[in-house]
């Protein structure tokens, strides 16, 4: 019984125990799994964890990246901005200090307008007779105007004619220099008289007509039109109260012509020119001029002009024929004439200077003077044309005395040789010599204005040794633009 019993009771306890083993195995192995399954949790929130920093690192670098991207852009732009504003800085500057633009545009032609306006005021005093009133040698100084043989007489006379405007035309087409040029006053017309009894005199409107002083065009070394002769060297004459100063010793002559200028350095350069030719002679027994309007040839001009560091100088040349038409028969004489002008610096600065102008010719009278000798002489008795020999001289020095302060001295002189076929008697009445003296005083109270008063001493004397005086006190007002 007993040995039946212990295995029985071995066999319940260990069914007892098994199920308990069971349960204790079936527990741990749970526990364990939900500790893999926290695990597993957490390297799963690990690593998500890591992918959003390695997320927020690379982000962070895209970040830097982008924003040092944006830093060199805004660097960049800043320096770009900088320099354009450095750039326009320049440009306003340069702006501000260029001179101003002249003249206004129309098409790619740009327009000029300028002139002066003057007033001119004078005392003369003639001793030996009168001069006409509105005429020439009352306006200005005039050698051949200066009375002979009459009665002393004293005049004051207010001008304004010797204003003037000009306009002045450039323009680059196909590359070249394309320019024009016109010029006017009121001074010099060939219709003066008429025009001022027509258009009113000094008792009411003091109107005068307008005249052609300078009309051109030039494309590139080529001048056509109406110009200064190229035989006259307009730079050396004087500053003056009146329209021309010591004419009878200057060269000054304004026609139409062809010119053309070669320039042969940075310092020298030749024009040569064609120009409008006329003659001007005077038949035996008469010193009036006839202008014969009978040239068949033009006359031939040439200037070789230099600049230096000591001053400028001229050198021209005029060759021409002078004709006139008698009875169907034409009477020609070849005429020719040499000029030496120049102006020497006496400072630095230069704006003081001594200028002269010297002048040799025959039969080209018209040109010297402003026609104060007959070109020719036609003597009826031979039928020929007889020469006539010109010398004119001038001088002058510009002096600067303070900035606003400057006064000028010229003396002005001619000298004319008639044919030794032509009987004294019989040119008599003709110009033998003149000359002429003047000092004057100008001053700029501004930019511009120039206020002058001058005096002048002139003679005139015939080949008959009769003579004549002018003695004037001048004052002008004058303002350019």
């Amino acid at each position: 019984m007993r040995s039946h019993t212990i295995p029985a009771a071995l066999l319940c306890a260990g069914a007892l125990i098994a199920p308990q083993a069971a349960v204790a195995k079936t527990r741990y192995e749970a526990e364990l799994e939900s500790r893999i399954a926290k695990l597993e949790a957490a390297m799963a929130e690990l690593r998500a964890s890591n992918a959003t920093v390695q997320a927020q690192q690379i982000a962070a670098a895209e970040s830097a990246r982008t924003a040092s991207e944006a830093a060199a852009s805004a660097q960049s732009s800043a320096l770009a901005a900088a320099s354009k504003s450095d750039a326009t800085a320049a440009k306003v500057a340069a702006l501000e200090t260029a001179p101003p633009t002249e003249g206004m545009r129309d098409g790619n032609t740009t327009i000029k307008i300028g002139g002066y306006l003057k007033t001119v005021a004078s005392w003369s005093h003639f001793g030996d007779g009168a001069v006409t009133t509105n005429s020439l040698g009352r306006d200005f100084y005039l050698a051949q105007t200066i009375p002979i043989g009459g009665k002393s007489t004293t005049d004051t006379d207010f001008s304004a004619k010797q204003s003037r405007l000009w306009l002045n035309f450039a323009s680059n087409v196909a590359g070249h220099q394309v320019k024009g040029y016109l010029e006017t006053d009121f001074q010099v017309n060939a219709e003066a008289a008429p025009s001022i009894s027509g258009g009113g005199s000094q008792r009411t409107t003091n109107g005068y007509t307008l005249a052609l002083r300078r009309a051109y065009v030039s494309i590139d070394r080529v001048l056509i039109g109406q110009e200064w002769s190229n035989f006259q060297n307009t730079a050396i004459l004087p500053e003056t109260t009146d329209y021309v100063g010591g004419a009878e010793g200057t060269v000054f002559v304004r026609q139409p012509q062809l010119r053309y200028t070669a320039s042969l350095s940075k310092a020298a350069s030749l024009s040569l020119a064609v120009e409008n030719p006329e003659s001007a002679t005077a038949t035996l027994g008469s010193a009036a001029l006839l202008e014969n309007g009978t040239d068949h040839l033009p006359d031939f001009t040439a200037r070789l002009a230099m600049t230096g560091k000591l001053g400028e100088l001229s050198l021209a040349g005029l060759v021409r024929q002078v004709r006139i038409e008698v009875a169907g028969n034409d009477k020609t004489q070849n005429g020719y004439g040499v000029s030496a002008a120049g102006k020497l610096w006496l400072n630095a600065t230069k704006t003081a200077d001594a200028r002269v102008m010297v002048t040799y010719g025959r039969d080209i009278s018209r040109y010297v003077g402003l026609n104060f000798a007959p070109d020719a002489v036609y003597s009826p008795a031979t039928g020929k044309l007889e020469n006539v020999t010109v010398f004119a001289a001038l001088a002058a020095v510009h002096l600067p005395l303070s900035h606003q302060l400057r006064a000028n001295l010229m003396g002005s002189y001619q000298h004319v040789d008639y044919s030794g076929n032509l009987p004294v008697a019989s040119i008599a009445t003709y110009n033998q010599w003149a000359f002429s003296l003047a000092a004057n005083l100008f001053y700029s109270p501004v930019k511009n204005v120039d206020v002058g008063i001058e005096y002048r001493h002139g003679e005139r004397q015939l080949v008959s040794g009769a003579s004549g005086s002018l003695d004037r006190l001048e004052f002008a007002a004058k303002y350019g633009f």
